[in-house]
């Protein structure tokens, strides 16, 4: 998953056409890697003899398991060109797993041979490409330390520590500092990727931002149209736009050196529709007020997280920059504004100045515990709901027939920065939005999947009953976020708004997602239920 994670709660490419032939190959230079483009010896090859087969076929979410003939831990590009190479050749799908967050079973979802990226997680400078490299398998923990630690910078990525570089940052890559900086595919300078021709042959690309490269719609396609479609990312290079020719702690953003996070809870006792609905109106009104690019409360980042009655409370999790000018003057007054009128008292559960590092990585308002099985949907807020939606909130969240506390929706503050981009600069599509939405139900019991799922199925339904059970795009909603893949999106008897799921998630870029497909990927190799289809 992206900046909203599992862990929020408890406390992986011109015209259509397969006979297009694939693009004339530049070589590739020096990487950060040296042993990148080098023969290492014999894949590791797991099967199901071996004792770490097990433990091997499942991700962060329990639900989906794998069951493939091969698994392949590749520890470099060659690597995973030789696994590739020789799964096409004996006619064998594959799926490919980083991270393995992922809401759907997209990296378990039957295929015979697994591609683990898993120990290709280095980051590092590379002063050739003059930007930053970091593989796929790394964690967003792992960037954010190495990256501050070496030169003081870091990516305006995810709150979740444990999910991989490799698919959130193809998917667009947002977190508590993208209201500053943007999102990091807003920082993406280049990428390596292994693809598959018409040929059958598999190789590597690189393709980089400039604007002669003859990649460069490749690596369009990764600033915005998710994982598991074009081919196997090995390597991103992150740089700023305009920064090349300065120092590698000038080419990426740096971070506040201390936070003022706050951490509020309501109690549900205290709570009727009225006052919950004022709670949700007052917060959302307030970013639809002020998340325009440069605004001074951009410094200040948001999660209210109204879990099910049966958690007993929710609460409301914050952070500013604490250089910020007043910045406990911004907090107090975004407080004050989201109760005002309602008639009720929060509870101060955190309000301290922490330095960034803790707060990235272990502050319990934005990292918390894990659990083992979800359903996640997601959408994209221009504006404030209206009356209908946020009393469907209110009938979800309070329901007597269903009562999990760990059952809940994310309202997460966006816009700032990541709508100082225009549209089709980068493949991620929505770039007029004040808040994401994630809808989310979270178990550990597998028996209780059923139960789990239609509660945040029925509950999504009835938010957007009005445009045929979806998020469509329009003057309140604008779709649905790639990193937080839902199947459903796919399927006319739950989506029956008439919007395609490509609609949803790409809007007008899909027909240009469509021809890199077909450039890069005119077979068909990569594909899951929401992969971009070049036919």
């Amino acid at each position: 998953m992206s900046s909203l994670s599992r862990r929020h709660f408890l406390t992986s490419t011109a015209v259509a056409g397969g006979a297009v032939a694939l693009p004339a190959l530049a070589a590739s230079p020096a990487s950060a890697d040296p042993a990148a483009d080098g023969d290492v010896g014999a894949l590791s090859v797991v099967t199901r003899d071996d004792p770490r087969y097990a433990g091997l076929l499942t991700g962060s979410n329990q639900r989906w398991v794998a069951s493939p003939e091969r698994i392949h831990l590749v520890r470099t590009a060659d690597d995973v060109v030789r696994a590739v190479r020789d799964a096409v050749h004996a006619g064998r799908r594959v799926a490919v797993r980083s991270g393995g967050h992922c809401d759907e079973d997209f990296s378990s979802n039957g295929a015979p041979v697994l591609i683990d990226l898993s120990l290709m997680d280095e980051v590092g400078y590379d002063p050739h490409r003059r930007a930053f490299a970091v593989q796929p398998g790394a964690t967003l923990g792992a960037v954010y330390h190495k990256l501050y630690r070496g030169w003081g910078v870091t990516l305006p990525g995810g709150t979740c520590p444990t999910v991989g570089a490799g698919g959130h940052i193809v998917g667009g890559g947002y977190g508590a500092l993208s209201r500053l900086h943007g999102l990091t595919v807003d920082h993406l300078h280049a990428v390596e990727v292994v693809v598959v021709g018409a040929d059958r042959e598999a190789r590597k690309v690189v393709a980089t931002s400039d604007p002669g490269d003859p990649h460069r719609e490749l690596w369009w396609a990764h600033t915005g149209g998710g994982g598991g479609t074009f081919g196997v990312v090995t390597r991103y290079w992150l740089r700023t736009p305009g920064t090349a020719d300065l120092p590698p702690e000038r080419q990426l953003p740096r971070p506040p050196a201390n936070l003022l996070v706050s951490d509020v809870s309501w109690s549900w006792a205290d709570l009727d529709e009225r006052s919950f609905t004022r709670i949700l109106r007052n917060y959302t009104e307030f970013f639809e007020r002020n998340s325009a690019p440069g605004s001074p409360w951009a410094a200040l980042f948001s999660q209210l997280k109204p879990t099910h009655k049966a958690a007993g409370a929710f609460t409301m999790s914050t952070q500013v920059d604490a250089s910020a000018p007043d910045a406990h003057g911004l907090l107090d007054a975004f407080l004050a504004a989201v109760g005002d009128g309602t008639g009720v008292r929060y509870r101060v559960n955190d309000r301290s100045t922490v330095p960034w590092t803790y707060a990235a990585k272990e502050w319990f308002g934005f990292v918390t515990a894990a659990v083992p099985r979800w359903k996640a949907k997601s959408a994209y807020l221009r504006k404030a709901p209206p009356e209908p939606q946020l009393k469907a909130f209110h009938r979800h969240l309070t329901r007597d027939d269903y009562g999990n506390p760990s059952a809940t929706v994310v309202l997460a503050a966006y816009g700032g920065r990541i709508n100082a981009v225009g549209r089709g600069e980068t493949a991620t599509a929505q770039r007029d939005s004040v808040l994401k939405l994630l809808y989310l139900s979270l178990w550990t019991d597998r028996a209780a999947d059923a139960e789990h799922i239609r509660w945040v199925r029925e509950f999504y339904a009835d938010v957007y009953a009005e445009t045929g059970g979806v998020p469509a795009p329009g003057d309140v909603t604008d779709g649905c976020y790639i990193n937080y893949p839902d199947v459903d999106m796919a399927d006319p008897a739950i989506n029956t708004s008439g919007v395609p799921w490509h609609a949803l998630y790409f809007k007008d870029g899909y027909p240009r997602l469509r021809r890199v497909k077909a450039a890069y990927d005119p077979l068909g190799v990569f594909s899951h239920a929401l992969a971009v289809r070049a036919d």
